[in-house]
């Protein structure tokens, strides 16, 4: 018995030791560079727009933190983000292309300059705003965890959208399943999510949009 018992343990072991390797894919950015033929149709055109579900200018993410663009494209390929779109790129990429495409974004035009000062709170959002703080950080572009996004310059109408894709939760075509973001989406109201939105996109960020060879 405690031969198998002990054969049980091993067993056990090594199936977590192999489960936590697996989530820990490298990405190369060399390799991403190679792969984002999908991406660069709009997040490598400066000023582009998409139509569905309105008009809206599609994410910078040439900055973002890889951690937090493999774990949103992890959430396009589960369904926990709807966009029709992003789950359909997401959906047919392996870990490994998941891990190479955050390493090239989060290096792509990455300025590396010194991180902006604390954002001084406008009064009448000061209460909505204090709560982000605590994930996006005092000057929204150094978070404390690189799993959250920096939301710093990013364009107004995409963080507009984003909002109210929380406030949807996952049972909208658009919806995002988070659920701290969805309690704190829901306490917004239409001004307040514009105001919020308007906001965030004025203040100094690393988020750009470097424009591709095919695209200059």
């Amino acid at each position: 018995m405690k031969t198998k018992a002990s054969l049980l343990l091993l067993a056990l072991t090594s199936f977590f030791f192999s489960a936590a390797q697996a989530q820990e894919v490298r990405g190369d950015a060399k390799a991403g560079e190679k792969k984002n033929a999908m991406c660069i149709g709009c997040h490598g055109i400066v000023g582009y727009q998409a139509s569905f579900p309105q008009v809206y200018h599609v994410p910078m993410i040439s900055g973002q933190s890889a951690k937090y663009i493999a774990s949103a494209l992890d959430s396009y390929r589960k369904g926990d983000r709807k966009h029709p779109t992003m789950r359909a790129i997401a959906g047919s990429l392996s870990d490994q292309d998941i891990a190479d495409l955050a390493a090239y974004y989060a290096d792509h035009g990455h300025a590396g300059a010194a991180a902006p000062p604390p954002a001084e709170l406008p009064a009448a959002l000061k209460d909505k705003l204090a709560v982000c703080v605590a994930c996006h950080g005092a000057n929204f572009s150094t978070t404390p965890d690189p799993a959250n996004p920096r939301l710093a310059g990013q364009h107004a109408d995409y963080l507009t959208l984003t909002l109210k894709s929380y406030q949807a939760d996952a049972g909208h075509l658009v919806g995002r399943s988070n659920p701290t973001m969805n309690a704190m989406a829901k306490t917004l109201s239409e001004a307040e999510l514009r105001q919020v939105a308007d906001f965030l996109s004025s203040l100094p960020g690393e988020l750009k949009t470097v424009p591709q060879s095919h695209f200059r």
